[in-house]
């Protein structure tokens, strides 16, 4: 069955801006809320098609990759796999409305702990700057994160010798039950703070805390061709979670430095090559820099302003795999600005041999000079 258009089932323009993509969606999710139509396949269906449209739109690459490839460009024509965290964040805002509580009034403001109160640890953030070279070829790089980290001597427990007692108020079990209307929720228990346990004796080390505040310093390796954006996932390098809880993930999201000469689209790289106007009406053979060092490219005999060559494979390498970039050279002729004798005696010579063209046709053949004139007026 042919999946529908992700823009039609939200009823919105291919231009619509975030705030009207949420919009709609939330009025759809509303309608069709299979608390507000309990028993109707149909309605539970469409709610799942505008929350997996929303999932999409609402995310900038995916939707560019969706208005470029259609579904394909965003998992084919398989079926809804579920919420990301920026619909469910959307989700939350529409439970809110409807029901009068949120999302955090449900678990606790926080992560829930798992059982025995063990918490997997916060995810960490790094923001890394790097030069434009080191971006297209790779390098490796150290970095220093500060984060939370079990503490030695109590094992993460946050108890002196490692042992803590079971909660009196929720009795283990890490959340209490609470009734609002006709609903009946659990919430994290206010006591253990969902842990399920108590400290009765702290750990002096830790205060009780479990953690301690550390600094790690870690090696990263950053594969060639990345770009301003790419986030590089470095698993179990977050902080350490309650109780011995599993550690969590660290991101390191890089910001590629500009490059003084070339310009990147992508694995491509542009540039701007000035010659002469002698190479440019005569031809040369002319070195270009290259990631790799410089290469010959031959300028051919009449080459105007603006002219580019492409250098297939010269540009930079894609991380995920593909085949490499192109190196395009625009060609700018120059003009010199201050003229020696000599040079100034070879144009007035080349000027007084040249044939001035006809009125009708200045328009639309102008000479070299004339040219060179409307490119840098």
């Amino acid at each position: 069955m042919k999946k529908r258009d992700f823009y039609d089932i939200l009823g919105v323009a291919r231009e619509a801006d975030e705030a009207e993509i949420k919009k709609a969606y939330r009025r759809l999710a509303m309608k069709f809320h299979p608390d507000r139509n309990p028993g109707s396949n149909e309605a539970e269906e469409k709610f799942k098609e505008a929350a997996e449209a929303y999932a999409v739109l609402s995310d900038q690459e995916r939707r560019a990759r969706y208005d470029r490839f259609g579904h394909a460009g965003v998992g084919g024509a398989g079926g809804f796999t579920g919420f990301d965290p920026q619909t469910f964040s959307g989700f939350e805002d529409i439970l809110g409305s409807f029901f009068g509580f949120s999302i955090s009034d449900l678990f606790g403001g926080g992560p829930r702990a798992g059982r025995g109160g063990r918490r997997r640890g916060a995810d960490l953030r790094y923001d890394l700057d790097i030069e434009f070279m080191d971006a297209a070829r790779g390098i490796e790089k150290e970095i220093t994160v500060p984060r939370l980290e079990a503490c030695d001597d109590c094992r993460g427990s946050g108890s002196r010798g490692g042992a803590r007692v079971t909660c009196p108020n929720c009795h283990g079990h890490g959340e209490v039950a609470h009734r609002q209307g006709f609903f009946t929720f659990s919430q994290a228990c206010p006591h253990c703070h969902g842990q399920g346990s108590i400290v009765r004796d702290p750990c002096p080390a830790c205060r009780g805390e479990g953690r301690k505040r550390s600094v790690r310093h870690l090696k990263i390796a950053i594969p060639a061709g990345v770009d301003t954006g790419t986030r590089l996932r470095v698993g179990g390098e977050g902080e350490a979670g309650a109780q011995g809880g599993r550690q969590g993930d660290l991101y390191v999201v890089l910001r590629v430095k500009d490059h003084p000469l070339f310009r990147r689209d992508g694995p491509h790289l542009f540039f701007e090559l000035p010659i002469t106007i002698a190479q440019a009406a005569l031809g040369a053979e002319v070195t270009v820099p290259t990631l790799e060092g410089s290469a010959k490219i031959t300028v051919p005999a009449g080459t105007q302003s603006g002219t580019t060559f492409c250098l297939r494979g010269r540009g930079v390498e894609q991380p995920g795999g593909g085949p490499r970039g192109d190196l395009h050279a625009t060609v700018a002729v120059t003009v010199p600005s201050r003229l020696s004798r000599k040079q100034r005696e070879l144009f007035e010579q080349l000027r007084a041999i040249e044939d001035p063209a006809p009125a009708a046709e200045a328009g639309k053949d102008k000479d070299l000079f004339g040219r060179v004139k409307d490119i840098f007026s």
